[in-house]
């Protein structure tokens, strides 16, 4: 009993992990790709403040989706003036509804999920905040549904209750196949053509400082035939390779080779040639993941569409309009569970230059339609039925 009380207390007690979702790892070991970490606030550096395509792609989604306006209706009729399109106006004393959104839509871009507070005592919120997604998580109950989400910042932890009656935070994620409280950012998908794009970059700057040409080699030939320097000619010669012809500052600057040192230049190979094509791929792939058509960024090689116009309009009825239909859908539905009312918000398609000749010829093939009433012809186009005797 002695010896297994012993051996009991000398086996590994195997680690438990204290979250309910953990944290994604990345291993790197010797002989392996080094790929960046993929957690949100790394992906966040390297994919939007580190790379210009996904910078662009983030802005170009974020603040066409923000610009849309945006109506608010019921079931009989759309509202001029109402609370919530006073609240949507001025959400806070700091922000207005676009600068809001646009925060709203590059949270739910860059991680996958947005988060909005309502602050208030009671009934419809007096102001609406953006909080970080970073900085959230969530808490999980015992049948798996959010109880309260914690929000810290500098060593301190802000609880939000999610058990109320209605809830103080409203929850806008992506789909994610394998999550079931967070979801998927295009940044996640669009991580390892991040790198490549990026470690593409380094390269050219790399190039750029040893004055745009690649790399030589010098030969030394001594008068007696041997073919290798002593330890202190070879540091003295390091050195005033560093100091004397590197960097764009020594570009073109001559070289003055003496006891035996010839220089060799060596050409561009084939795989250094390549690696402008590869950057193009790369940023290809990132604006396909974000889902902004390649020729609005710039990017050449991209053959898609015939023009700029039928890119945009793409990139409006593909990309901008799901996103925006489906977040203003979100943030009517929780702001009627706090006005006690049913409202609705969502796009107005009518205020949208991109869409003008879709949305013309829709109205002028819905108005010729003869074997349709008023009332269908109002439901088609997304409008409230008239009152009675209207």
């Amino acid at each position: 009993m002695a010896w297994n009380f012993f051996r009991r207390a000398t086996e590994t007690v195997p680690e438990r992990k204290a979250s309910a979702t953990g944290r994604v790892v990345a291993w790197g070991t010797a002989g392996r790709v080094a790929w960046s970490p993929r957690d949100t606030v790394s992906l966040t550096r390297t994919g939007f403040a580190g790379n210009p395509v996904g910078f662009r792609a983030v802005k170009l989604i974020a603040e066409a989706a923000a610009a849309l306006p945006l109506v608010c209706q019921d079931r009989e009729r759309r509202y001029d003036a109402h609370p919530v399109v006073d609240l949507m106006r001025r959400p806070n004393p700091g922000q207005g509804r676009a600068e809001l959104f646009e925060a709203l839509y590059g949270q739910l871009l860059l991680s996958g999920n947005g988060y909005l507070e309502a602050v208030g005592p009671g009934g419809l919120p007096r102001e609406l905040h953006v909080l970080r997604s970073d900085r959230m998580a969530v808490v999980p109950g015992v049948d798996g549904w959010p109880v309260a989400y914690d929000y810290a910042v500098g060593g301190r932890k802000h609880r939000f209750d999610m058990t109320g009656p209605v809830d103080p935070v409203c929850h806008i994620r992506s789909f994610h196949p394998q999550d079931d409280h967070y979801g998927l950012s295009p940044l996640q998908a669009a991580a390892v053509a991040i790198d490549v794009h990026n470690s593409a970059s380094a390269w050219s700057k790399a190039l750029l400082d040893n004055a745009a040409r690649p790399s030589g080699a010098i030969v030394y030939r001594g008068v007696d035939g041997q073919g290798s320097l002593s330890s202190d000619q070879y540091d003295r010669l390091v050195s005033e390779m560093e100091a004397h012809h590197q960097g764009a500052r020594n570009a073109g600057r001559p070289m003055l080779l003496e006891g035996g040192l010839d220089w060799k230049p060596m050409g561009f190979s084939p795989s250094d040639m390549e690696f402008q094509k590869t950057k193009e791929a790369a940023a290809r792939e990132i604006a396909v993941a974000f889902g902004v058509p390649p020729m609005l960024l710039g990017i050449p090689g991209d053959a898609t569409y015939a023009n700029y116009q039928e890119a945009n309009r793409g990139f409006y009825r593909l990309t901008v309009l799901p996103l925006a239909t489906r977040v203003a859908a979100a943030v009517g539905y929780w702001l009627s569970t706090h006005l006690g009312e049913q409202v609705e918000l969502r796009p107005d398609l009518d205020q949208v230059p991109a869409l003008a000749a879709e949305r013309d010829q829709q109205w002028k093939r819905v108005g010729e339609a003869d074997f349709l009433s008023q009332g269908e012809k109002r439901a088609i186009l997304g409008l409230p039925p008239l009152a009675e005797g209207v």
